[in-house]
């Protein structure tokens, strides 16, 4: 009876996985087919063109204007080859599936979530901080940097209201200013694609749920709103107009040429996944060395300031859109994939000493992911004639820097690219055939290199976001203990800023009465933090520290530090300038 109901069950699986295949050949043989009809017609990836007045380029991955004989030579293309031969089933139910297939194809492309666009907040946004000081790169962007700039300042000049408004924004900005520029240009990005449209430019979600770079400078919007009235922004973006869709129009063909050519080799249809969104937004007035890419649940945003055409050897930055466009493909994969993705989840153990972010040593799924991602990008690197001893060689680069999952995709990708079935069926099967005991052995054999560059796409999860802030509003409501243990875990995982999660940790030590522990944390956190408040406020901290030691040399010099930081500032202010006139004594305790 055992054998009976085995042998059935083996017979039932072997049913199953030859109907999986016949309709993986079929969906992979529509793709093909689709690509040839593209060479024929050549109007497939043909981008849609917005109307002028809302500036927007959107690209549709479509057949535009399909045509019937276009049709009429697919379908006798498929015929005259023998296609139906390959398959069982009576040629006119396959000749109706497949034109069945194909129309749906382009049905999807019409509601495809992948767009190429222009945003006047972030325009705005941008060329407030160009009028405050933001002079990064300027000899080497688009010469509309310039002129945008220069007709902001002519606007400025012809008006006090203006020039009130910008001194009031350009202080708060200074005061608020990141380190580092490409620190300072990315928060304001996180924040412009969380605003709401001119003219008020208000959060478009509760400050809670904004991502953690944006939270210190989510006041900026009220001073933009006013900046942007007197100055006129809205009358320089209308002249500009032509100029930002010229800037679209060189990006249509080859931005197509792309999302076509990876949906291709991964034998997708396009239009990605129902209810995710996959946005190109471009703009003059960034750093044209930086490229912003974001993820934000559903939605992902990739931001590019393009090089003028010369003057780069890559001046539209789409190896970075591709990077970020593959993570929007695979990403859904490995969450609907979960128990194949825990299986694999020792092999965190070996990137443990590698130089990778901290969110690909905690979380599987995010290095399983970005493993495939550059296995497929260095598969389809370089032409034909590109030597596979320079393809191993970018392997082997990739592992080191902790990617140890990436010499393993990139030989499984060679079966597949000979499979008929697409990534979405084969991914599954990718996973399962992982030998971990075998990967584990190589990765311990891995000499990892001492740095690597920092991931592009930044992940930003809803329950991240409002980590940092549960952590003070417990505090403040006197639960010292819950705001340590979720600083502890914003600072463990590298959630929000490093330095916020610090200054945290310091407050909850004040709170113990633990004056070494809060010293030592408001130290890390000056050193540390992105937010001029965060160090400022820790200044002020250590001088009150200093003083309750009777250091009162120490404490002067901390108080002039939280000064020289955050003078513009006013309670920063206010509390430095009264710990120089005299020494800190903690408030009485009521009777």
């Amino acid at each position: 009876m055992l054998r009976r109901r085995t042998l059935w069950l083996l017979r039932q699986h072997w049913w199953r996985r030859r109907v999986h295949r016949f309709f993986a050949s079929l969906r992979m043989t529509r793709v093909l087919w689709f690509a040839r009809f593209a060479r024929w017609t050549g109007e497939c990836a043909r981008p849609y063109v917005g109307t002028p007045d809302c500036g927007l380029v959107r690209l549709t991955l479509c057949i535009c204007g399909l045509r019937l004989r276009g049709v009429l030579r697919l379908f006798l293309g498929l015929l005259g080859e023998g296609f139906l031969r390959h398959f069982s089933l009576r040629s006119g139910e396959l000749l109706a599936a497949v034109f069945v297939g194909l129309l749906g194809s382009v049905c999807l492309a019409d509601n495809t979530q992948i767009s190429l666009d222009t945003s006047e907040t972030v325009f705005a946004v941008l060329a407030a901080m160009n009028t405050c000081g933001y002079d990064v790169n300027l000899n080497a962007s688009d010469a509309q940097r310039l002129n945008i700039r220069a007709e902001v300042q002519r606007n400025l000049q012809g008006s006090d209201e203006a020039t009130a408004a910008m001194t009031a924004m350009c202080d708060w900005y200074r005061a608020h200013q990141a380190r580092d520029a490409a620190h300072d240009l990315a928060q304001y990005v996180s924040l412009a694609l969380y605003l709401g449209g001119p003219p008020q430019f208000l959060p478009r979600v509760k400050e809670d749920e904004l991502p953690p770079d944006a939270v210190p400078i989510a006041a900026f919007g009220a001073l933009l709103e006013k900046f942007y009235d007197k100055a006129g922004l809205h009358g320089i973006w209308v002249r500009h107009r032509a100029n930002y869709a010229a800037l679209t129009e060189r990006y249509n063909k080859p931005l197509a040429k792309m999302i076509f050519d990876t949906d291709i080799y991964l034998k997708l249809q396009s239009g990605g996944y129902l209810g995710r969104t996959f946005t190109i937004f471009l703009d003059f007035l960034g750093d044209p060395d930086q490229v912003n890419a974001r993820n934000y649940g559903t939605d992902y945003y990739v931001v590019v300031f393009p090089s003028p055409e010369a003057s780069s050897a890559e001046p539209l930055k789409m190896q970075e859109i591709r990077h970020t466009y593959l993570h929007y493909l695979l990403d859904p994969m490995a969450i609907k994939h979960p128990g194949a993705i825990k299986r694999i989840e020792p092999m965190l153990q070996a990137v443990k000493r590698a130089p990778v972010e901290e969110s690909f040593k905690t979380d599987i799924s995010l290095l399983v992911t970005e493993c495939l991602v550059r296995a497929i990008e260095i598969r389809t690197s370089g032409t034909k004639q590109t030597a596979e001893a320079m393809r191993l060689q970018l392997v082997d680069d990739a592992v080191k820097q902790g990617y140890i999952l990436t010499r393993y995709f990139y030989n499984a990708l060679i079966p597949f690219e000979k499979d008929p079935a697409g990534l979405r069926d084969t991914y599954g099967d990718m996973l399962d055939q992982i030998d971990l005991r075998q990967e584990e052995k190589a990765a311990a054999a891995v000499q990892f290199a001492s740095a690597t560059s920092p991931e592009l796409v930044k992940l930003s999860r809803l329950e991240d976001r409002r980590m940092l802030i549960t952590a003070e509003q417990r505090l403040k409501a006197g639960d010292a203990k819950g705001a340590q243990e979720l600083a502890q875990q914003a600072l463990d995982k590298k959630i929000g800023d490093e330095g916020r999660a610090l200054f945290i940790l310091a407050e909850v030590a004040v709170a113990n009465k633990n004056m070494d522990g809060a010293r030592d944390n408001f130290k890390k956190a000056i050193e540390t933090a992105k937010d001029p408040k965060v160090v400022a406020w820790s200044h002020v901290y250590l001088g009150r520290i200093c003083d309750l030691k009777e250091e009162r040399a120490a404490a002067m010099n901390e108080y002039r530090a939280a000064l020289n930081v955050g003078a513009a500032l006013p309670e920063v202010k206010a509390a430095a300038e009264k710990g120089l006139q005299q020494a800190y004594e903690p408030p009485a305790k009521a009777q």
